[in-house]
């Protein structure tokens, strides 16, 4: 199996010291930060921005950053996502009626197009666009909030994810920590987004990160 990406999500940070939390999870050895950005109608929450996005880049200037668009008409968003640093940007499917053209439009930012699931989407919903993303996100809990319990049929859907499109990235986002990782990365999961089980682990963001790693076997125990 190959290494399995670990995804730092700072929707569970303690935005008061971000940069610091950033760096942390940096020092920890995370492969990417996430960035969720919500806008109160795609999803119920309310989050970050553009300007985090650029904080978040100059905290972690060697890290991908990934930014989650659980927005309306997303395409609109795209070009100052990416302007702000950006590194990969996940379109929800289920938010543009002009899906291709906010794919198109991360490319064209310079960006990597990636699509996300929400629970209730059917995989074959991912079909004509594979083509065009190298990843997809496969959320695990509803968006919207952090901190959310794991749907346990998720790795199913991973599996069929994987029959679907066998040369993307598989990214898990929702629920995750050291019981469900294993679950997932036995299912196809490539990358594990993970918050509360990274920023609230009871001995700190590193030993958050070591937790994850050995559930899945990628560090000795």
């Amino acid at each position: 199996m190959s290494r399995i990406q670990v995804v730092a999500s700072i929707l569970a940070a303690d935005l008061t010291r971000l940069g610091e939390q950033v760096r942390e999870a940096a020092a920890a050895g995370v492969d990417r930060i996430q960035v969720d950005v919500m806008d109160g109608h795609f999803v119920p929450n309310l989050t970050f921005g553009p300007d985090v996005v650029a904080a978040v880049r100059r905290a972690a200037p060697n890290l991908p950053i990934e930014a989650h668009l659980m927005v309306e008409r997303p395409e609109v968003l795209v070009p100052a996502i990416a302007a702000a640093g950006a590194s990969h940007i996940l379109i929800q499917v289920e938010s543009t009626p002009s899906l291709y053209r906010a794919v198109i439009a991360v490319r064209e930012a310079g960006a990597e197009p990636g699509l996300a699931l929400n629970p209730g989407t059917p995989v074959e919903a991912l079909r004509e666009l594979a083509a065009h993303v190298s990843m997809v996100n496969v959320m695990t809990v509803e968006p919207g909030f952090g901190g959310q319990r794991f749907i346990p049929t998720s790795p199913e859907k991973l599996r069929r994810v994987r029959l679907l499109a066998p040369e993307l990235a598989i990214e898990v986002d929702g629920g995750i920590d050291a019981d469900t990782a294993p679950l997932v990365a036995e299912a196809g999961a490539t990358l594990l987004v993970a918050g509360t089980a990274i920023y609230r682990h009871p001995g700190g963001v590193e030993a958050g990160v070591r937790a994850l790693r050995r559930a899945v076997s990628f560090t000795a125990p």
